[in-house]
């Protein structure tokens, strides 16, 4: 009942395993949270460049359409100088609108561009951290299920030397239980063989007779008490091979008092 292993090779001090256990399910679970970072982040870099994408495209088009106004009234105004004399100031402000419209528009694509840049350089940090947590992390998962399986091995070979060990503690236990029950079966034959000597006169036997009933019954009971004990520890044997624990316990004898 007492581990007499070294700790060498297994630990090098007592509670290694149980710590690179440990370190092992906090590394996946650091794993797991840079994973799921990484997933919200590609998640909503992706959306933001769509949208930002979907504005960028919008921009252009209303760029292009304030140019392509832009060339109309200069075509409307070398036609209908004459007659815009009067209107030039509202078309000019109206000009200076559009342009500043543009102007506007194009700030707006280069602030979106520049923030695309930004996020695509985030994303690429991320993506470099996660697949090196993931290969650090995939090495440190077969050094470990190297180690588990040599572990799992030195404890198949202790649970075989520990089943070994405590079945011939049982046999012991049993064979000196049956001895000692033999050796009392035969003392109480001995006297009984006596009194049935003795019992051979009629004058004797009347007065002998209780007690030699009283030894045979004593006698059996013996014999049962043995066949108890022997059922009992085989049964215990029996279930030590089929790896049933914590049977290493000794049977209870009830002492037989003797006629």
């Amino acid at each position: 009942e007492t581990n007499t292993l070294p700790f060498h090779p297994f630990e090098m001090q007592q509670g290694d395993a149980l710590r690179m256990e440990k370190e092992h399910q906090v590394l996946k679970e650091q794993l797991k949270e840079a994973q799921e970072k990484y997933e919200q982040l590609q998640s909503r870099s992706s959306e933001e460049i769509g949208a930002l994408k979907d504005l960028l495209k919008k921009s252009v088009e209303e760029t292009e359409v304030s140019k392509n106004e832009l060339d109309w009234l200069h075509q409307d105004l070398e036609i209908k100088v004459k007659k815009w004399q009067q209107e030039k100031k509202e078309n000019q402000e109206n000009l200076k609108a559009l342009r500043n419209t543009a102007k506007k528009h194009t700030d707006t694509n280069d602030r979106y561009l520049k923030t695309i840049d930004e996020k695509e350089k985030h994303y690429n940090v991320y993506l470099n951290t996660y697949l090196e947590t993931s290969n650090k992390l995939a090495n440190e998962k077969v050094k470990l299920e190297e180690l588990i399986k040599k572990s799992q091995d030195d404890c198949q070979e202790c649970v075989k030397r520990a089943v070994k060990a405590e079945i011939s503690v049982l046999k012991n236990w049993k064979e000196t239980e049956v001895c000692k029950l033999n050796g009392i079966a035969a003392n109480a034959e001995a006297n009984l063989k006596v009194l049935k000597s003795l019992s051979s006169s009629a004058s004797a036997a009347p007065k002998l007779k209780p007690q030699i009933d009283s030894w045979e019954i004593f006698i059996s009971n013996v014999k049962k008490q043995l066949e108890k004990v022997e059922a009992e520890y085989e049964e215990k044997i029996q279930r030590v091979k089929n790896g049933v624990r914590n049977c290493l316990t000794k049977m209870e004898i009830v002492d037989l008092p003797s006629p």
